[in-house]
């Protein structure tokens, strides 16, 4: 459907087409404003294409929830979740999303909303979003099969595959492994999104800017997320393979498992329905523009996917390492190897190979988030439990949403709950070490005693989705309460609940502050 209605009767200009949908009749109506509010159908513009999930019309800004769609939903499980989303984006102001939980070898689907705001179409359980960062753990699973092919090895040098690498810290060039790399340990500057190109020496080209950026920590000291050494790990793909990154996840990956709706490239995505991302600026809700990330980035958080593609994905990932038809991609202890926790990350997460892992009594959760220009997702998986769920949104808040909806999913359908990080009471004068501004690249962070609490201050830098971006609006001073020695949680939106590390260098003094998975370093 393009979006284009016909219709009864003679609206006036002003009042907004409404898709209704009966069971699984579709029809396209023209509703007047008195039409609207008689028929009490303000909350109730829907396009419903299957029984696999309902799409949610919406116009503009004005996201508008079909209730009675979702009541329609058959499982109890989903109907709560699904009621969870709706809700968030009304309040959010996301305009569209597509959720899909996987549970006990079931899935279903629900698209709602619109894929633009200005070319409004219905999200349909079909739609392409940005996986965003969710790619890293395709490069990474790319790599482990061409660990099993002896073309690589996680603990040589990547001089081994590069022998013209360059860093800026010599012990770290003759040191990386691909190992720091899908670990996030290598230590350098992590956000670089420089865009080199669409042609095949983008990756090269990375590889050379990479040798300029900063060695913020030791390395395989500190963890700290690194886009760049994703970037670097797809370059060595390419050498190893003697394809370009995107035929080597085709070739090793997305063919093997089935994945038909995954692509790189724009050219590609735009032949199919593909949702566009939304910032929020001071005049409203906007298109982000540019829609795709350059191609050095791909490694990084390239790859456009459908909700359908990336649970058939998690399928694998949950399973033995054979793909649907029972082909052996990976082997078991591959797959295990990559689900193992290697080193301790943020908060309670710990670090394997590409995945975010999480332990809570005895059961371990993987997860990997993602975010582009405007668009934020997450795909987390249980293997334990076979329960697996993905959302994507297109909106830069939609973080909050996501976090949210996964906490909540986890909860309701396993009973899986992560502790809370509950702050105690401390004299001022212990906090008083951790004041003071710590910078990184994307953002300053101001730190000071307020009370019995911190407060810290954010301003944003810019430089994301690409080095010449200017800086979003910056977020209002929040609270940050001390829970344990170098540890603290904010207690305020829009990151409430977020944790944070100080961390110190081998002299003992507070030199970082990690938030949001990244190290910022402490100002002199």
């Amino acid at each position: 459907m393009d979006g284009s209605f016909t219709g009864t009767g003679s609206a006036q200009p002003s009042c907004p087409a409404v898709i209704i949908a009966e069971g699984l009749t579709q029809f396209k109506v023209t509703v007047r404003k008195w039409d609207i509010e008689r028929a009490k159908l303000i909350r109730c513009r829907i396009f419903q294409t299957s029984p696999r999930g309902c799409q949610i019309w919406g116009e503009k800004e004005d996201i508008i929830i079909d209730r009675k769609a979702i009541d329609r939903l058959q499982d109890d499980h989903f109907h709560k979740i699904s009621e969870l989303v709706a809700e968030g984006m009304q309040e959010i102001q996301i305009p569209g999303g597509v959720l899909g939980i996987l549970h006990e070898g079931q899935e279903q689907i629900l698209g709602l909303g619109v894929t633009n705001i200005e070319h409004p179409l219905p999200v349909s359980p079909e739609t392409l979003f940005q996986a965003g960062s969710i790619t890293k753990t395709f490069t990474a699973t790319a790599i482990m099969r061409l660990v099993e092919m002896n073309l690589i090895d996680l603990e040589q040098p990547l001089r081994t595959y590069l022998p013209g690498l360059r860093l800026v810290d010599a012990q770290a060039t003759d040191q990386v492994t691909m190992k720091h790399l899908l670990t996030h340990t290598c230590g350098w500057q992590g956000d670089y999104f420089a865009d080199l190109g669409r042609g095949e020496g983008a990756l090269e080209r990375m590889v050379d800017r990479i040798g300029d950026l900063p060695q913020i920590t030791p390395i395989g000291e500190v963890w700290s997320y690194n886009n760049a050494a994703f970037s670097l790990a797809g370059r060595v793909i390419e050498v190893v393979t003697g394809n370009s990154y995107e035929e080597a996840i085709k070739d090793l990956v997305l063919d093997p498992l089935g994945l038909s709706s995954s692509y790189f490239f724009a050219e590609d995505v735009l032949t199919h329905r593909f949702a566009v991302g939304h910032n929020t600026r001071a005049d409203g809700l906007k298109v982000a523009r540019p829609w795709s990330v350059g191609r050095a980035i791909h490694p990084a958080g390239g790859l456009s996917s459908t909700a359908g593609d990336l649970l058939r994905y998690a399928r694998f990932h949950i399973g033995d390492g054979t793909s649907a038809d029972g082909s052996r991609v990976l082997s078991n202890k591959t797959l295990q190897q990559m689900q193992t926790p290697l080193f301790p990350a943020t908060g309670l997460e710990m670090m394997g190979l590409s995945w975010f892992i999480t332990e809570v009594d005895g059961q371990r959760m993987l997860e990997h988030p993602g975010g582009t220009n405007g668009q934020a997702s997450t795909l987390c998986l249980v293997p334990q439990k076979g329960f697996a769920m993905v959302l994507m949104v297109n909106s830069d808040r939609g973080r909050r949403l996501v976090e949210r909806v996964k906490l909540a999913a986890l909860l309701e359908y396993i009973g899986f709950q992560l502790p809370e990080a509950v702050p105690v009471k401390v004299e001022p004068q212990k906090l008083v070490e951790y004041v003071g501004r710590y910078s990184a690249t994307l953002q300053i962070l101001d730190v000071k005693v307020a009370g019995d609490n911190l407060e810290l201050n954010v301003t944003t830098k810019g430089g994301f989705p690409t080095p010449d971006t200017p800086a979003p609006p910056s977020p209002p001073p929040a609270l940050m309460g001390y829970y344990g020695e170098d540890r603290a949680v904010l207690l305020e939106a829009p990151h409430k609940g977020e944790r944070a590390e100080f961390i110190r260098d081998r002299s003992g003094q507070v030199k970082w502050l990690r938030l949001l998975g990244r190290i910022h370093t402490k100002e002199q």
